[in-house]
């Protein structure tokens, strides 16, 4: 029997998750001021390794994380890394509020290449969804104004790793 939804319970969960993604967007901005990128993903990945470690723990241990295909992991943690850092690079480049539109462009990602790898289907909402995507990240990045900022690519190239680590999990 499937556990009954608790609306309330997902409403708390998710403004933590939002509440969290922003205290991560302005730590990464104060950080990356006084650090580089390679060593604000490391003090991050110390300080989350801290935090889940008693979670870990409680679930028993590093033998419950055990996988069938460590390999397929492994790339995956490698992909989503890289995306991370071109995250926080991109960060440094462009306005907050540039970043993030551009980084909503993950879903797409995560549609195209679903269907490329996974053989899923778009139907026209989808594709619709996803032409109306790119059309708002254009009127963003608006190449024709100018040349595009290099951060625009950088952060497009972390919106693609997200996306293709999603995939990966599929």
């Amino acid at each position: 029997m499937a556990p009954t939804p608790s609306i309330p319970k997902a409403a708390f969960w998710m403004a933590l998750s939002i509440a969290s993604f922003l205290g991560m967007t302005v730590a990464g901005r104060a950080t990356t001021a006084e650090l580089n990128v390679f060593q604000v993903l490391e003090l991050r990945s110390v300080i989350g390794f801290f935090i889940l470690l008693p979670l870990v723990m409680m679930s028993g241990g590093f033998q419950a994380m055990r996988t069938q295909r460590p390999v397929a992991h492994i790339a995956r943690n490698v992909i989503h890394y890289t995306g991370q850092a071109a995250w926080l690079y991109a960060l440094t480049l462009i306005p907050l509020a540039v970043l993030i539109s551009i980084e909503f462009t993950t879903p797409i990602w995560t549609a195209i290449l679903a269907v490329i790898f996974l053989g899923e289907r778009l139907n026209r909402p989808k594709l619709a969804a996803i032409a109306l995507g790119l059309i708002g990240v254009v009127i963003i990045v608006r190449p024709g104004v100018g040349s595009v900022d290099p951060g625009h690519l950088v952060v497009l190239g972390a919106a693609a790793c997200f996306g293709i680590s999603v995939v990966t999990v599929k």
